[in-house]
């Protein structure tokens, strides 16, 4: 949701980043693995104990992640660099998922099924994707819903931050997830009976 509706803000921001990146001489797919590399290091001082040195650096993964989309509309955007954006976000949450399984053992059922709730969820945003017309500046059809990039990085910080409450949070981050598949679902169905009836 907020990185739909909320985007204009922080496009500035994002745009100002990608233009030093490409002044580095940074094509769009090498800032998407450095946003991978550095999601993977958040999650290595996580596992540490390093809470908020990690919830640092993951928003930092996510500007990073912002700004290769931004990148690559400056210079060229390839089906080949959203495969890559897609595939690395996940490994990013997956990171720290592990990250937290590890640093806190008695939480590790629920965070199982976090990640299985998560590649449910990505099979079903991928084959909207698949299914549907795109009509976006994205390289697929992007269904929106409650829980995007941005939710995600709330919901892991939260995780991360208050370990108390680590089953709590994580119970949220799925909510935020299943409803999120809910408003997908229905988007598509809406979808494709218009393209039907058209």
């Amino acid at each position: 949701m907020l990185d739909t509706h909320a985007r204009r803000w922080v496009e500035p921001v994002i745009g100002a980043v990608a233009r030093l990146l490409h002044r580095a001489g940074l094509s769009a797919n090498a800032v998407t693995v450095l946003a991978m590399l550095t999601g993977v290091l958040a999650a290595l001082w996580v596992a540490a104990g390093w809470a908020w040195t990690g919830i640092a650096v993951l928003w930092l993964s996510g500007l990073l992640d912002a700004a290769d989309g931004a990148l690559a509309r400056m210079t060229r955007t390839s089906p080949f660099g959203a495969i890559l954006d897609i595939t690395f976000d996940r490994v990013v949450e997956i990171a720290m998922i592990v990250a937290l399984a590890w640093r806190y053992p008695q939480a590790r059922f629920i965070l199982v099924i976090l990640a299985g709730i998560i590649a449910v969820a990505m099979s079903l945003f991928l084959s909207i994707a698949a299914a549907l017309r795109n009509h976006s500046v994205k390289s697929f059809h992007y269904a929106p819903g409650l829980g995007e990039r941005t939710e995600a990085f709330i919901c892991i910080s939260l995780m991360i931050a208050g370990p108390g409450h680590l089953a709590a949070w994580t119970g949220l981050f799925i909510g935020v997830i299943v409803y999120t598949m809910a408003q997908r679902l229905r988007h598509a169905a809406r979808v494709l009976a218009a393209e039907d009836a058209g």
